[in-house]
């Protein structure tokens, strides 16, 4: 085998795709001219994929009320649906809504200047734009609840594409189908190999969010029985606490399997083999 130079580097793979994004800015006091980061647009350069992410989550909305306590949470809370309905149209339609979109914004609502950046992979570029962007920064007293759904959905991604999964996986899966139309939760993964599965990552302390998630898995088994829905979790539910043993109920009753962080690595083997 021949001996690579010493004074040449080994190659690096260079990302493969282009994308463009703009941050969404909430200034509801043009005077003061005080924003705070409300969402993220993020566009292939070269290609017709788009999406938008906004603030939803109550942490979120109580951020923002923070800063601004005359915020117009109405218009806040409104926003996922409206960007939402738009980004759904053919392509022609939402290449012209995204031209228009800076002219028809309030002026409580303003895009940053448009920023261009290479990336593998789509949807976690989206997400770690929204992640270094718009989410609320950690506070000592709260970082486990704040942080360990984005600290598994990064582990989780290093480890499928290790299994080389990840891209047979759709990612920030719509669950209005199987609930409510509107409904604005989207899964972390979902798949189809024979039965239809969804994969989502939620921390124990998260007690709103795990009924959330219990509801969804009780609406989707209810049109499809055979559904297969994993929750990952940050470590394994302790026996004496009592929060952890609900929540560990709260799934069981609803048919959701729980995988912590220290069982994903053969999850995700289990899932290859599967999804082959």
């Amino acid at each position: 085998m021949p001996l690579q130079p010493r004074n040449q580097a080994p190659k690096q793979e260079e990302p493969k795709s282009s994308f463009r994004y703009r941050i969404l800015r909430y200034t509801p006091n043009l005077v003061r001219d005080e924003w705070v980061n409300v969402g993220v647009l993020l566009e292939e350069a070269r290609g017709s994929r788009h999406a938008m992410r906004l603030i939803e989550e109550p942490r979120e909305l109580a951020r923002v009320r923070r800063l601004h306590p005359d915020a117009d949470e109405d218009l806040l809370r409104s926003l996922p649906f409206e960007f939402d309905a738009r980004m759904r149209g053919p392509d022609r339609e939402v290449a012209t809504y995204l031209e228009k979109l800076e002219q028809n914004l309030s002026n409580a609502l303003q895009f940053s200047p448009q920023k261009a950046l290479l990336a593998d992979n789509f949807d976690q570029e989206l997400d770690r734009l929204y992640r270094d962007h718009v989410t609320p920064p950690s506070r000592r007293a709260g970082r486990i609840l704040q942080t360990t759904r984005d600290w598994i959905r990064e582990k989780l991604n290093d480890v499928f594409r290790r299994h080389r999964i990840l891209g047979k996986l759709e990612q920030r899966v719509r669950i209005e189908g199987f609930t409510q139309p509107g409904d604005p939760m989207r899964l972390d993964y979902g798949y189809q190999n024979g039965v239809r599965g969804f994969i989502h990552s939620i921390s124990l302390r998260d007690i709103p969010q795990a009924k959330v998630l219990a509801y969804t898995a009780e609406r989707i088994h209810a049109r499809d029985a055979l559904a297969q829905i994993t929750a990952i979790i940050e470590a394994e539910p302790v026996a004496d606490n009592t929060r952890h043993q609900f929540v560990e109920r709260l799934f069981a009753e609803q048919k959701v399997r729980i995988v912590p962080m220290n069982r994903v690595e053969s999850f995700a083997e289990e899932l290859r083999i599967q999804l082959h």
